[in-house]
């Protein structure tokens, strides 16, 4: 079995690469690959962390009902989302349990809203939620 590398989180230099390399001023299309934890994992101390016994897939709920306004506040949107059930074409072993289509309506909005204060404050329910993630910024072609 392959090992994997699990990513919670845009590195620094991830986050250059999509500044420097998606057009800007074009809706951009971010595929989410989610795998969800067992039971969701917080931080001991965390003042509103899901209930004891909290299912990763609960916990993730909680993130999306605090992100969705959040999302909307810069113009953006889900657009599709479904249950993965196998991957056909992957290295051994890789499996997500949700996809997810967001767009946004260019690169600076999906930076404004993952920067802001009121994101940072609720990113932590999605950490806890995922055992693993994938994000990968998409333009249409032309």
């Amino acid at each position: 079995m392959t090992a994997f590398v699990t990513s919670l989180h845009p590195s620094p230099e991830s986050l250059a690469a999509l500044v420097n390399n998606v057009p800007n001023d074009t809706a951009v299309t971010m595929l989410n690959l989610l795998r969800f934890r067992e039971f969701s994992s917080y931080k001991p101390g965390a003042t509103d962390a899901g209930a004891t016994g909290q299912t990763g897939r609960e916990a993730y709920a909680t993130y999306s009902r605090h992100v969705m306004p959040l999302l909307a506040g810069v113009g953006g949107k889900p657009v599709w989302v479904g249950d993965a059930y196998c991957s056909v074409i992957a290295p051994t072993g890789e499996s997500w349990d949700e996809v997810l289509l967001v767009q946004y309506p260019n690169k600076g909005a999906f930076l404004k809203m993952i920067q802001s204060p009121e994101y940072l404050a609720i990113v932590h329910h999605r950490t806890a939620a995922l055992a693993d993630s994938r994000l990968v910024a998409t333009v249409a072609s032309r």
